[in-house]
Order: C-alpha cells, then structure tokens, then sequence
C-alpha cells in the first residue's frame, strides 16, 4: 500500500469529497471494504481495465495530521496481460492511475516520485548526526 500526500494547504476531503464515487468513476463497482495497514479501503473487485486484478482504495488518518490517500494496484504480470491480447490496456492503466492520483492529490507524477523520494531521503539518516 502506497500513502500520497495532498498538495500544500489542500485536504483529501476537499479534493475528492465522495471518495468512493471518485474510485468507482476511474476503476469500476466497489465490491466490498477491506481493512490494510489500520485503513479501511474500498475495494474494487473486478476493475474496469483488465490490468488489474483488485484495487483498494481509502483514507489514512493521522489525527493531528493531514489525511493521506492509501492505495493499493493489483496488477496481472505482464506477460499474461499480453497473452490476453490486452496489451493496449496496459497505457490505460498507467493513465487512469496517474489520472485518479492527480485529481485525488493535486499532484502529478513528476511531484509525487520527488516526495517520495524526499520521504526516503529523511529515513536514510542516522539518528545520531
């Protein structure tokens, strides 16, 4: 499970205030709940693009702060998504992904991968410098 950062001075619930609507728009019907890591996400069972097996969707909170967006893509190997003939899907899937995730976040690809790679950054250092 991936948790994402909304943009600064923004918050999950203003971005995408019907969180489960927003999941069922880009990947399918909400099949069911599911608790991960202490979120409870929203799953979607059967995705609309068949790249995926499951996804699973939901809010981290953190009580003091902001909420984060908590995902999680299943996906096929890629060689069965080809042996399907479902190759064309797989740069769909790449685009609803990163197209949810923008509209979720407020930001795009290139500004989460810097985040995460600051986040990394600061568990890199020793405790004691």
């Amino acid at each position: 499970m991936k948790e994402y950062k909304m943009r600064r001075g923004e918050y999950l619930e203003e971005r995408v205030p019907d969180l489960e609507g927003t999941v069922e728009e880009y990947f399918g019907p909400i099949t069911g709940t599911e608790e991960m890591d202490g979120v409870e996400m929203f799953v979607v069972g059967e995705p609309d693009n068949p790249v995926f097996e499951r996804i699973l969707v939901g809010a981290a909170t953190y009580g003091s702060k902001k909420d984060k967006l908590a995902v999680h893509f299943e996906e096929k190997p890629a060689e069965q998504v080809i042996e399907e003939g479902n190759a064309d899907a797989a740069a769909d899937a790449v685009d609803v992904k990163n197209d949810f995730l923008l509209e979720a976040t407020g930001r795009d690809a290139k500004s989460r991968r810097e985040s995460l790679k600051r986040d990394v950054e600061k568990d890199d250092v020793p405790d004691n410098v």
